[in-house]
Protein backbone atom coordinates (compact mmCIF):
# COMPACT_ATOMS: atom_id res chain seq x y z
CA UNK A 1 0.00 0.00 0.00
CA UNK A 2 1.34 3.35 -1.00
CA UNK A 3 1.82 5.99 1.75
CA UNK A 4 -0.47 8.35 -0.17
CA UNK A 5 -3.63 6.34 0.50
CA UNK A 6 -3.69 6.83 4.32
CA UNK A 7 -3.13 10.56 3.78
CA UNK A 8 -6.10 10.78 1.40
CA UNK A 9 -8.21 8.87 3.85
CA UNK A 10 -7.36 11.28 6.67
CA UNK A 11 -8.07 14.31 4.49
CA UNK A 12 -11.41 12.93 3.36
CA UNK A 13 -12.43 12.21 6.91
CA UNK A 14 -11.39 15.72 8.00
CA UNK A 15 -13.36 17.22 5.11
CA UNK A 16 -16.40 15.14 6.07
CA UNK A 17 -16.19 16.31 9.67
CA UNK A 18 -15.98 19.96 8.57
CA UNK A 19 -19.02 19.57 6.37
CA UNK A 20 -21.04 18.06 9.20
CA UNK A 21 -20.04 20.85 11.61
CA UNK A 22 -21.01 23.45 9.01
CA UNK A 23 -24.36 21.77 8.47
CA UNK A 24 -25.01 21.64 12.19
CA UNK A 25 -24.10 25.33 12.59
CA UNK A 26 -26.43 26.31 9.75
CA UNK A 27 -29.28 24.25 11.16
CA UNK A 28 -28.79 25.76 14.60
CA UNK A 29 -28.77 29.29 13.11
CA UNK A 30 -31.95 28.66 11.18
CA UNK A 31 -33.60 27.34 14.30
CA UNK A 32 -32.53 30.43 16.26
CA UNK A 33 -33.76 32.72 13.51
CA UNK A 34 -37.10 30.95 13.32
CA UNK A 35 -37.45 31.10 17.11
CA UNK A 36 -36.73 34.83 17.07
CA UNK A 37 -39.30 35.28 14.33
CA UNK A 38 -41.91 33.47 16.40
CA UNK A 39 -41.10 35.57 19.44
CA UNK A 40 -41.27 38.78 17.43
CA UNK A 41 -44.65 37.77 16.02
CA UNK A 42 -45.96 36.91 19.48
CA UNK A 43 -45.40 40.42 20.79
CA UNK A 44 -48.54 42.51 21.27
CA UNK A 45 -47.28 45.60 19.49
CA UNK A 46 -44.07 47.47 19.02
CA UNK A 47 -43.24 48.96 22.38
CA UNK A 48 -45.62 51.91 22.95
CA UNK A 49 -44.39 54.96 24.75
CA UNK A 50 -46.64 55.63 27.73
CA UNK A 51 -48.16 59.10 27.74
CA UNK A 52 -48.39 60.84 31.12
CA UNK A 53 -50.59 63.92 31.29
CA UNK A 54 -52.31 66.11 33.84
CA UNK A 55 -55.84 67.37 33.42
CA UNK A 56 -55.99 70.21 30.93
CA UNK A 57 -59.41 71.53 31.86
CA UNK A 58 -62.29 70.99 34.27
CA UNK A 59 -65.38 70.59 32.09
CA UNK A 60 -68.17 69.99 34.59
CA UNK A 61 -68.81 69.34 38.26
CA UNK A 62 -71.75 69.08 40.60
CA UNK A 63 -70.56 71.28 43.48
CA UNK A 64 -67.59 72.85 45.19
CA UNK A 65 -66.92 74.59 48.47
CA UNK A 66 -65.56 77.80 46.99
CA UNK A 67 -67.43 80.55 45.18
CA UNK A 68 -67.76 80.98 41.45
CA UNK A 69 -65.65 84.14 41.41
CA UNK A 70 -62.72 82.71 43.34
CA UNK A 71 -60.07 80.02 42.98
CA UNK A 72 -60.07 78.98 46.64
CA UNK A 73 -61.42 75.47 47.26
CA UNK A 74 -62.88 75.25 43.73
CA UNK A 75 -62.89 72.38 41.25
CA UNK A 76 -60.81 74.43 38.80
CA UNK A 77 -57.78 73.72 40.97
CA UNK A 78 -57.75 70.16 39.61
CA UNK A 79 -56.48 71.39 36.23
CA UNK A 80 -52.75 71.35 35.65
CA UNK A 81 -49.83 70.19 37.76
CA UNK A 82 -50.13 69.73 41.54
CA UNK A 83 -50.24 72.87 43.63
CA UNK A 84 -49.80 71.26 47.05
CA UNK A 85 -48.91 67.56 46.76
CA UNK A 86 -46.99 65.92 48.44
CA UNK A 87 -47.72 68.31 51.31
CA UNK A 88 -50.63 67.51 53.62
CA UNK A 89 -53.12 69.84 55.24
CA UNK A 90 -55.88 72.29 54.49
CA UNK A 91 -54.90 74.42 51.48
CA UNK A 92 -57.04 76.82 49.49
CA UNK A 93 -55.34 75.77 46.23
CA UNK A 94 -57.08 72.38 46.26
CA UNK A 95 -60.46 71.19 45.00
CA UNK A 96 -63.08 70.64 47.70
CA UNK A 97 -66.68 69.49 47.36
CA UNK A 98 -69.33 71.30 49.37
CA UNK A 99 -70.19 68.66 51.97
CA UNK A 100 -68.81 65.85 54.09
CA UNK A 101 -70.13 63.44 56.70
CA UNK A 102 -73.82 62.80 57.29
CA UNK A 103 -74.96 66.19 58.57
CA UNK A 104 -76.04 67.19 55.07
CA UNK A 105 -78.64 64.41 55.01
CA UNK A 106 -79.63 64.71 58.66
CA UNK A 107 -80.38 68.42 58.89
CA UNK A 108 -84.08 69.35 59.22
CA UNK A 109 -84.26 70.78 55.72
CA UNK A 110 -82.77 67.67 54.05
CA UNK A 111 -84.78 66.15 51.25
CA UNK A 112 -86.20 62.67 51.57
CA UNK A 113 -84.38 59.98 49.58
CA UNK A 114 -85.91 58.36 46.54
CA UNK A 115 -87.08 54.78 46.66
CA UNK A 116 -85.67 52.09 44.38
CA UNK A 117 -82.18 53.54 44.40
CA UNK A 118 -79.76 50.72 43.49
CA UNK A 119 -77.75 49.50 46.49
CA UNK A 120 -74.48 49.93 44.56
CA UNK A 121 -75.06 53.62 43.75
CA UNK A 122 -73.16 55.71 46.29
CA UNK A 123 -72.19 58.78 44.26
CA UNK A 124 -72.95 62.18 45.77
CA UNK A 125 -70.82 64.50 43.62
CA UNK A 126 -68.75 64.33 40.47
CA UNK A 127 -66.17 66.20 38.43
CA UNK A 128 -65.29 65.71 34.75
CA UNK A 129 -61.73 66.38 33.53
CA UNK A 130 -60.47 66.79 29.98
CA UNK A 131 -56.93 65.81 28.91
CA UNK A 132 -54.90 66.85 25.91
CA UNK A 133 -54.50 63.56 24.04
CA UNK A 134 -56.86 60.57 23.83
CA UNK A 135 -55.16 57.42 25.11
CA UNK A 136 -56.00 53.91 26.17
CA UNK A 137 -55.79 54.27 29.97
CA UNK A 138 -53.28 52.16 31.82
CA UNK A 139 -53.41 54.01 35.16
CA UNK A 140 -55.16 56.93 36.85
CA UNK A 141 -53.50 58.69 39.78
CA UNK A 142 -55.58 60.90 42.08
CA UNK A 143 -53.45 63.14 44.29
CA UNK A 144 -55.33 63.60 47.57
CA UNK A 145 -53.87 66.05 50.05
CA UNK A 146 -56.31 66.02 52.97
CA UNK A 147 -58.71 63.39 54.33
CA UNK A 148 -58.42 60.97 51.39
CA UNK A 149 -60.86 58.21 50.54
CA UNK A 150 -63.78 60.10 49.01
CA UNK A 151 -63.28 58.88 45.43
CA UNK A 152 -65.45 55.82 44.83
CA UNK A 153 -65.80 55.66 41.04
CA UNK A 154 -63.72 56.48 37.95
CA UNK A 155 -65.25 56.49 34.47
CA UNK A 156 -63.98 57.12 30.93
CA UNK A 157 -65.94 58.63 28.05
CA UNK A 158 -65.65 57.83 24.35
CA UNK A 159 -66.46 61.40 23.30
CA UNK A 160 -63.58 63.79 22.65
CA UNK A 161 -64.47 67.19 24.16
CA UNK A 162 -62.07 68.92 21.75
CA UNK A 163 -63.39 67.27 18.59
CA UNK A 164 -65.50 69.29 16.17
CA UNK A 165 -67.50 66.25 15.10
CA UNK A 166 -70.44 65.22 17.26
CA UNK A 167 -70.27 61.47 17.99
CA UNK A 168 -73.25 59.34 17.07
CA UNK A 169 -73.02 57.51 20.40
CA UNK A 170 -71.45 58.55 23.69
CA UNK A 171 -70.23 55.66 25.81
CA UNK A 172 -69.22 55.74 29.44
CA UNK A 173 -67.18 52.84 30.80
CA UNK A 174 -66.43 52.26 34.47
CA UNK A 175 -62.69 51.96 34.98
CA UNK A 176 -62.94 51.34 38.71
CA UNK A 177 -65.69 51.33 41.33
CA UNK A 178 -65.85 50.56 45.03
CA UNK A 179 -68.08 51.14 48.03
CA UNK A 180 -67.16 54.06 50.32
CA UNK A 181 -64.40 53.27 52.77
CA UNK A 182 -62.91 55.35 55.55
CA UNK A 183 -59.21 56.09 55.53
CA UNK A 184 -57.90 56.49 59.06
CA UNK A 185 -55.04 58.83 58.22
CA UNK A 186 -55.80 62.37 56.93
CA UNK A 187 -52.35 62.63 55.35
CA UNK A 188 -51.75 63.11 51.63
CA UNK A 189 -51.54 60.11 49.34
CA UNK A 190 -51.42 59.14 45.69
CA UNK A 191 -54.47 56.99 45.02
CA UNK A 192 -53.88 54.54 42.16
CA UNK A 193 -56.68 51.98 41.79
CA UNK A 194 -56.42 49.00 39.49
CA UNK A 195 -58.43 50.08 36.43
CA UNK A 196 -60.16 48.05 33.76
CA UNK A 197 -58.91 47.94 30.18
CA UNK A 198 -61.30 49.56 27.68
CA UNK A 199 -61.59 49.26 23.91
CA UNK A 200 -61.59 52.95 23.00
CA UNK A 201 -59.22 55.86 23.58
CA UNK A 202 -60.33 58.59 25.93
CA UNK A 203 -59.32 62.03 27.10
CA UNK A 204 -62.36 62.59 29.30
CA UNK A 205 -62.25 61.17 32.84
CA UNK A 206 -64.99 61.46 35.44
CA UNK A 207 -64.48 61.09 39.19
CA UNK A 208 -67.46 60.41 41.45
CA UNK A 209 -67.15 60.85 45.19
CA UNK A 210 -68.95 59.99 48.39
CA UNK A 211 -67.91 61.95 51.49
CA UNK A 212 -70.40 60.47 53.93
CA UNK A 213 -67.65 58.68 55.92
CA UNK A 214 -65.29 61.65 56.01
CA UNK A 215 -64.57 63.50 59.24
CA UNK A 216 -63.82 66.67 57.31
CA UNK A 217 -63.68 68.02 53.77
CA UNK A 218 -61.69 65.86 51.35
CA UNK A 219 -59.21 67.87 49.27
CA UNK A 220 -57.94 66.86 45.81
CA UNK A 221 -54.93 68.44 44.14
CA UNK A 222 -54.50 66.89 40.69
CA UNK A 223 -55.34 63.90 38.49
CA UNK A 224 -52.76 62.13 36.33
CA UNK A 225 -53.74 59.97 33.36
CA UNK A 226 -51.34 57.31 32.07
CA UNK A 227 -52.03 55.62 28.75
CA UNK A 228 -50.82 54.49 25.34
CA UNK A 229 -51.94 55.76 21.97
CA UNK A 230 -52.29 52.35 20.35
CA UNK A 231 -54.70 49.80 21.63
CA UNK A 232 -52.85 47.12 23.64
CA UNK A 233 -53.34 43.55 22.45
CA UNK A 234 -52.72 40.46 24.55
CA UNK A 235 -49.57 38.55 23.57
CA UNK A 236 -50.00 35.35 21.57
CA UNK A 237 -49.26 32.23 23.56
CA UNK A 238 -49.13 28.60 22.56
CA UNK A 239 -52.40 27.04 23.61
CA UNK A 240 -52.07 23.88 25.62
CA UNK A 241 -54.74 21.21 25.50
CA UNK A 242 -56.18 20.63 28.93
CA UNK A 243 -57.45 17.13 29.56
CA UNK A 244 -60.13 18.59 31.81
CA UNK A 245 -61.67 20.25 28.76
CA UNK A 246 -62.35 16.83 27.29
CA UNK A 247 -64.07 15.82 30.49
CA UNK A 248 -66.21 18.95 30.35
CA UNK A 249 -67.22 18.11 26.79
CA UNK A 250 -68.22 14.64 27.92
CA UNK A 251 -70.26 16.16 30.75
CA UNK A 252 -71.99 18.47 28.31
CA UNK A 253 -72.87 15.53 26.09
CA UNK A 254 -74.26 13.64 29.09
CA UNK A 255 -76.24 16.67 30.19
CA UNK A 256 -77.54 17.08 26.65
CA UNK A 257 -78.73 13.47 26.60
CA UNK A 258 -80.40 13.92 29.97
CA UNK A 259 -82.15 17.06 28.78
CA UNK A 260 -83.37 15.26 25.69
CA UNK A 261 -84.79 12.50 27.83
CA UNK A 262 -86.50 15.03 30.06
CA UNK A 263 -87.95 16.85 27.10
CA UNK A 264 -89.42 13.63 25.80
CA UNK A 265 -91.22 13.14 29.10
CA UNK A 266 -93.06 16.42 28.64
CA UNK A 267 -95.55 15.68 25.97
CA UNK A 268 -97.63 18.24 24.13
CA UNK A 269 -100.59 17.29 26.26
CA UNK A 270 -98.76 18.20 29.45
CA UNK A 271 -97.68 21.52 28.06
CA UNK A 272 -101.24 22.41 27.11
CA UNK A 273 -102.23 22.07 30.76
CA UNK A 274 -99.71 24.79 31.71
CA UNK A 275 -101.56 27.63 30.10
CA UNK A 276 -101.79 29.74 33.28
CA UNK A 277 -99.03 31.68 35.08
CA UNK A 278 -98.74 29.23 37.94
CA UNK A 279 -99.40 30.53 41.44
CA UNK A 280 -99.11 34.16 40.36
CA UNK A 281 -102.69 34.00 39.12
CA UNK A 282 -103.84 33.15 42.64
CA UNK A 283 -102.03 36.07 44.31
CA UNK A 284 -103.90 39.34 44.88
CA UNK A 285 -103.01 42.14 42.51
CA UNK A 286 -101.85 44.34 45.39
CA UNK A 287 -99.49 41.66 46.70
CA UNK A 288 -97.79 41.28 43.32
CA UNK A 289 -97.43 45.04 43.16
CA UNK A 290 -95.81 45.03 46.59
CA UNK A 291 -93.33 42.35 45.52
CA UNK A 292 -92.39 44.24 42.38
CA UNK A 293 -91.93 47.49 44.30
CA UNK A 294 -88.61 46.14 45.64
CA UNK A 295 -87.09 45.88 42.14
CA UNK A 296 -84.94 48.54 40.55
CA UNK A 297 -86.06 50.22 37.34
CA UNK A 298 -83.84 48.11 35.00
CA UNK A 299 -85.00 44.90 36.68
CA UNK A 300 -88.59 46.03 36.35
CA UNK A 301 -88.13 46.63 32.63
CA UNK A 302 -86.51 43.22 32.17
CA UNK A 303 -89.23 41.46 34.12
CA UNK A 304 -91.85 43.02 31.86
CA UNK A 305 -90.46 40.95 28.98
CA UNK A 306 -91.14 37.57 30.59
CA UNK A 307 -94.91 37.12 30.31
CA UNK A 308 -98.13 39.03 29.76
CA UNK A 309 -99.16 38.98 33.41
CA UNK A 310 -95.89 40.45 34.67
CA UNK A 311 -95.86 42.89 31.78
CA UNK A 312 -99.21 44.20 32.99
CA UNK A 313 -97.89 44.58 36.53
CA UNK A 314 -94.57 46.11 35.50
CA UNK A 315 -96.28 48.71 33.31
CA UNK A 316 -98.70 49.76 36.03
CA UNK A 317 -98.22 53.52 36.65
CA UNK A 318 -98.41 52.85 40.40
CA UNK A 319 -94.94 51.32 40.16
CA UNK A 320 -93.52 54.66 39.02
CA UNK A 321 -94.88 57.06 41.62
CA UNK A 322 -91.30 57.75 42.71
CA UNK A 323 -88.89 57.56 39.78
CA UNK A 324 -85.16 58.25 40.16
CA UNK A 325 -83.12 58.03 36.95
CA UNK A 326 -79.99 59.64 38.39
CA UNK A 327 -78.20 56.31 39.03
CA UNK A 328 -78.55 55.54 35.30
CA UNK A 329 -77.48 58.97 34.03
CA UNK A 330 -75.07 57.51 31.47
CA UNK A 331 -77.82 55.55 29.69
CA UNK A 332 -80.77 57.94 29.83
CA UNK A 333 -81.70 59.60 26.53
CA UNK A 334 -84.77 60.57 24.53
CA UNK A 335 -85.47 56.93 23.71
CA UNK A 336 -85.49 56.03 27.41
CA UNK A 337 -87.96 58.79 28.22
CA UNK A 338 -90.16 57.73 25.30
CA UNK A 339 -90.11 54.15 26.60
CA UNK A 340 -91.11 55.23 30.13
CA UNK A 341 -93.68 57.80 29.06
CA UNK A 342 -96.73 55.52 29.09
CA UNK A 343 -95.80 54.15 32.53
CA UNK A 344 -95.19 57.47 34.29
CA UNK A 345 -98.57 59.14 33.95
CA UNK A 346 -98.94 59.15 37.76
CA UNK A 347 -95.35 59.99 38.70
CA UNK A 348 -95.10 62.39 41.65
CA UNK A 349 -91.37 62.39 42.40
CA UNK A 350 -89.03 62.54 39.40
CA UNK A 351 -85.24 62.68 39.60
CA UNK A 352 -83.44 63.53 36.35
CA UNK A 353 -80.29 64.89 37.98
CA UNK A 354 -77.02 64.44 36.03
CA UNK A 355 -78.89 63.14 32.98
CA UNK A 356 -79.20 64.39 29.42
CA UNK A 357 -75.82 66.04 28.95
CA UNK A 358 -73.91 66.00 25.64
CA UNK A 359 -77.11 65.81 23.64
CA UNK A 360 -78.52 62.68 25.26
CA UNK A 361 -81.80 64.43 26.10
CA UNK A 362 -83.17 67.09 23.80
CA UNK A 363 -85.46 69.94 24.69
CA UNK A 364 -88.23 68.41 22.57
CA UNK A 365 -87.84 65.00 24.23
CA UNK A 366 -87.97 66.52 27.70
CA UNK A 367 -90.99 68.63 26.77
CA UNK A 368 -92.89 65.64 25.37
CA UNK A 369 -92.22 63.67 28.53
CA UNK A 370 -93.47 66.42 30.85
CA UNK A 371 -96.58 67.06 28.74
CA UNK A 372 -97.63 63.45 29.37
CA UNK A 373 -96.23 62.88 32.86
CA UNK A 374 -96.10 66.29 34.51
CA UNK A 375 -99.68 66.78 35.70
CA UNK A 376 -99.14 64.94 39.02
CA UNK A 377 -95.55 66.00 39.67
CA UNK A 378 -94.88 67.26 43.18
CA UNK A 379 -91.08 67.06 43.26
CA UNK A 380 -88.70 67.51 40.31
CA UNK A 381 -84.91 67.13 40.57
CA UNK A 382 -82.93 68.55 37.64
CA UNK A 383 -79.49 69.13 39.18
CA UNK A 384 -76.68 69.52 36.62
CA UNK A 385 -79.15 69.34 33.74
CA UNK A 386 -77.20 71.33 31.17
CA UNK A 387 -79.74 70.61 28.43
CA UNK A 388 -82.27 72.87 30.17
CA UNK A 389 -83.13 76.20 28.61
CA UNK A 390 -85.87 78.77 28.91
CA UNK A 391 -88.30 76.60 26.94
CA UNK A 392 -87.90 73.78 29.48
CA UNK A 393 -88.76 76.05 32.41
CA UNK A 394 -91.76 77.34 30.49
CA UNK A 395 -92.98 73.77 29.96
CA UNK A 396 -92.44 73.00 33.67
CA UNK A 397 -94.53 76.01 34.66
CA UNK A 398 -97.35 75.06 32.28
CA UNK A 399 -97.43 71.27 32.70
CA UNK A 400 -96.66 70.91 36.42
CA UNK A 401 -99.37 72.86 38.29
CA UNK A 402 -98.93 70.80 41.48
CA UNK A 403 -95.15 71.19 41.67
CA UNK A 404 -93.95 71.94 45.21
CA UNK A 405 -90.19 71.24 45.06
CA UNK A 406 -87.85 72.15 42.20
CA UNK A 407 -84.10 71.56 42.19
CA UNK A 408 -82.13 73.51 39.58
CA UNK A 409 -78.75 73.38 41.27
CA UNK A 410 -75.71 73.67 38.97
CA UNK A 411 -77.93 74.40 35.95
CA UNK A 412 -75.56 77.19 35.01
CA UNK A 413 -76.61 77.27 31.35
CA UNK A 414 -80.01 78.77 32.17
CA UNK A 415 -80.23 82.46 31.25
CA UNK A 416 -81.45 84.87 33.94
CA UNK A 417 -84.72 85.63 32.17
CA UNK A 418 -85.66 81.93 32.19
CA UNK A 419 -86.44 82.10 35.91
CA UNK A 420 -89.41 84.36 35.25
CA UNK A 421 -91.44 81.30 34.30
CA UNK A 422 -91.06 79.81 37.79
CA UNK A 423 -93.29 82.55 39.15
CA UNK A 424 -96.23 80.86 37.41
CA UNK A 425 -95.96 77.80 39.68
CA UNK A 426 -98.30 78.86 42.46
CA UNK A 427 -97.84 75.79 44.66
CA UNK A 428 -94.04 75.96 44.80
CA UNK A 429 -92.63 75.59 48.34
CA UNK A 430 -88.98 74.70 47.83
CA UNK A 431 -86.63 76.06 45.18
CA UNK A 432 -82.93 75.16 45.00
CA UNK A 433 -80.87 77.61 42.95
CA UNK A 434 -77.33 76.62 43.92
CA UNK A 435 -74.74 77.56 41.24
CA UNK A 436 -77.25 79.23 38.98
CA UNK A 437 -77.07 82.75 37.63
CA UNK A 438 -79.52 83.81 40.31
CA UNK A 439 -78.35 84.05 43.90
CA UNK A 440 -80.43 85.34 46.77
CA UNK A 441 -79.80 87.76 49.61
CA UNK A 442 -82.63 89.30 51.57
CA UNK A 443 -83.05 91.98 54.17
CA UNK A 444 -86.36 92.19 55.93
CA UNK A 445 -87.48 95.28 57.81
CA UNK A 446 -90.28 94.90 60.29
CA UNK A 447 -91.71 98.09 61.78
CA UNK A 448 -93.22 98.39 65.26
CA UNK A 449 -94.74 101.85 65.51
CA UNK A 450 -91.96 104.40 65.37
CA UNK A 451 -89.05 101.99 65.76
CA UNK A 452 -87.84 99.47 63.19
CA UNK A 453 -86.35 96.02 63.62
CA UNK A 454 -84.02 94.68 60.94
CA UNK A 455 -83.22 91.06 60.23
CA UNK A 456 -80.45 90.41 57.74
CA UNK A 457 -79.92 86.99 56.19
CA UNK A 458 -76.57 86.78 54.41
CA UNK A 459 -75.25 84.26 51.94
CA UNK A 460 -72.35 83.76 49.63
CA UNK A 461 -72.85 85.90 46.50
CA UNK A 462 -72.35 84.07 43.20
CA UNK A 463 -72.97 85.72 39.85
CA UNK A 464 -75.81 87.95 40.97
CA UNK A 465 -77.18 89.10 37.64
CA UNK A 466 -80.87 89.80 38.17
CA UNK A 467 -83.20 91.22 40.76
CA UNK A 468 -85.19 88.59 42.56
CA UNK A 469 -88.11 89.14 44.87
CA UNK A 470 -90.18 86.89 47.03
CA UNK A 471 -93.66 88.19 47.59
CA UNK A 472 -95.32 87.28 50.83
CA UNK A 473 -98.64 88.85 51.88
CA UNK A 474 -98.24 92.66 52.00
CA UNK A 475 -94.46 92.60 51.54
CA UNK A 476 -91.88 92.36 48.76
CA UNK A 477 -88.26 91.40 49.43
CA UNK A 478 -85.85 92.57 46.74
CA UNK A 479 -82.14 92.00 46.22
CA UNK A 480 -80.08 94.07 43.81
CA UNK A 481 -76.87 92.88 42.13
CA UNK A 482 -74.68 95.15 44.27
CA UNK A 483 -75.98 93.54 47.46
CA UNK A 484 -78.24 96.45 48.39
CA UNK A 485 -81.35 95.11 50.06
CA UNK A 486 -84.47 97.13 50.27
CA UNK A 487 -88.20 96.97 50.00
CA UNK A 488 -89.41 97.94 46.55
CA UNK A 489 -92.63 97.92 44.65
CA UNK A 490 -91.12 96.55 41.46
CA UNK A 491 -90.26 92.89 41.40
CA UNK A 492 -88.61 90.74 38.79
CA UNK A 493 -89.91 87.40 40.01
CA UNK A 494 -92.85 87.01 42.36
CA UNK A 495 -93.39 83.80 44.29
CA UNK A 496 -96.86 83.73 45.83
CA UNK A 497 -97.65 81.86 49.03
CA UNK A 498 -95.28 79.91 51.23
CA UNK A 499 -91.91 79.12 49.65
CA UNK A 500 -88.65 77.67 50.88
CA UNK A 501 -85.59 78.77 48.92
CA UNK A 502 -82.40 76.79 49.45
CA UNK A 503 -78.88 77.56 48.29
CA UNK A 504 -75.30 77.18 49.41
CA UNK A 505 -73.78 79.20 52.21
CA UNK A 506 -70.22 79.20 53.43
CA UNK A 507 -70.03 78.52 57.13
CA UNK A 508 -70.62 75.93 59.77
CA UNK A 509 -72.82 72.90 59.05
CA UNK A 510 -76.44 73.47 59.86
CA UNK A 511 -76.29 77.26 59.63
CA UNK A 512 -79.94 78.16 59.14
CA UNK A 513 -81.91 81.37 59.24
CA UNK A 514 -85.63 81.77 59.02
CA UNK A 515 -87.48 84.80 57.87
CA UNK A 516 -90.97 84.91 59.31
CA UNK A 517 -93.93 86.89 58.02
CA UNK A 518 -97.48 85.99 59.00
CA UNK A 519 -96.35 82.42 59.81
CA UNK A 520 -94.93 82.09 56.33
CA UNK A 521 -91.21 81.85 56.01
CA UNK A 522 -88.22 81.56 53.75
CA UNK A 523 -85.50 79.22 54.94
CA UNK A 524 -81.85 79.62 54.02
CA UNK A 525 -79.24 76.88 54.36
Amino acid sequence: MSPVFPMLTVLSMFYYICLRRRARTATRGEMMNSRRAIESNSRALPINVEVVQYAKEVLDFSSHYGSENSMSYTMWNLAGIPNVYPSSGDFTQTAVFRTYGTWWDQCPSAQLPFKRTPPNFYSQDYVELAFEEPVYPTAVHVLETYHPGAVIRILACSANPYSQNTPAEVRWEILWSEAPTKVNSPQARQFTPCIKQIDFPTNLIRLEVNSSLQDYYAELDAVVLHGVKERPVLSLKTSMIDMNDLDEDDDEEKNGCEMDSLNKQFSDTALREWTTNGYFDKLPYELIQLILSHLTIPDLCRLAQTCKLLYQHCCDPLQYIHLSLQPYWARINDTSLEYLMSRCTLVQWLNLSWTGNRGAISVSGFSRFLKVCGSELVRLELACGHFLNETCLEVIAEMCPNLQELNLSSCDKLPPQAFNHIAKVCSLKRLILYRTKVELLYKYTKRHGSCSEKLIVKSKIQQVSKRISVQQPRSDFVMSPNGCLKKEEESSIVFPGKIQITFETQGKPGLRKRLWRKKQWVEFL
